[in-house]
């Protein structure tokens, strides 16, 4: 893509914590700073990407099928390590290019969740690499504010969850590899973030503030509640050939009630976390 349609990607992504409008609307979307691999300077450019489970993603160098892999995808060959913004967190990662089944297996997964990388490896002759990503080190959060890193954290759920709701909704009559993985990830992700706050900021708060006590417990409440809707979601997803009706409405019921969580926390909390009376 042009330079400048990048840039203006790149800076609507950094503006509103990974939401983009345009041909990216909708999309999971990541910013991948490379090294040049001729001049040595930063390049980021606005990727696509797949879940993966919770410790790497996947990058495809597809080029829309163009004859040449993308330069992003020879400064990373080059330098395999990279740094990446995924509209909450940056941090840096190293990349390695997938190879035989496990190239395959990946890209297989991503055709059968959007053909149109199907159609990409149709329009060239070059195998398109399947790049995963894998953090190394943390980097930083764009949030000026706890606070306002919550609120992004919770965004960036809130966006997530959205597409898979749209996806199993759409998948017909059977459930792709790819989207179980998309459900799983999810799965991962949030008993992540409910750990770190159960043993952490819940923690740091209560003391802090004694008077919350009916809202730790509520909220302590959720975190197990939704645990279980994860629990039976993966249940679900774990069976031979799971039904997409069935799997839409553990999706539906977790969404509920994730939704009413993150706005109650929301509610009580970033006032706290930034400093508000």
């Amino acid at each position: 893509m042009p330079n400048d349609f990048n840039q203006q990607v790149i800076e609507e992504f950094r503006a509103n914590g990974g939401r983009v409008g345009g041909p990216f609307e909708g999309s999971r979307l990541l910013l991948l700073t490379t090294t040049g691999a001729r001049s040595g300077a930063p390049h980021t450019t606005p990727v696509g990407y797949l879940p993966d489970g919770g410790e790497r993603v996947l990058v495809i160098a597809s080029a829309a099928g163009a004859p040449k892999h993308p330069a992003w995808f020879h400064n990373l060959v080059a330098d395999p390590r990279v740094t990446v913004e995924d509209g909450v967190f940056t941090y840096e990662a190293e990349a390695v290019v997938l190879e035989g089944a496990e190239r395959d297996r990946a890209f297989a997964r991503a055709v059968e969740a959007d053909p149109g990388w199907a159609a990409y490896q149709d329009r060239t002759s070059r195998v398109i690499p399947v790049v995963a990503l894998r953090q190394v080190a943390f980097s930083g959060m764009p949030a000026s504010s706890w606070g306002e890193t919550l609120k992004l954290i919770h965004g960036a759920f809130r966006r997530e969850l959205a597409l898979i709701r749209e996806e199993v909704a759409a998948s017909g009559p059977g459930l792709g590899a790819q989207l179980r993985v998309n459900c799983l990830t999810l799965c991962q992700g949030l008993h992540h973030h409910h750990t770190n706050e159960d043993a952490g900021m819940f923690p740091a708060l209560a003391a802090q503030y004694p008077e919350l006590a009916p809202t730790m417990e509520r909220l302590d409440r959720e975190h197990r509640r939704i645990a279980a809707l994860m629990e039976e979601l993966q249940r679900v997803l774990s069976g031979d050939g799971p039904d997409p009706k069935s799997v839409l409405s553990e999706v539906e019921r977790l969404a509920g009630e994730l939704e009413a969580h993150l706005a109650y926390e929301e509610e009580q909390l970033v006032p706290l976390l930034d400093g508000a009376a």
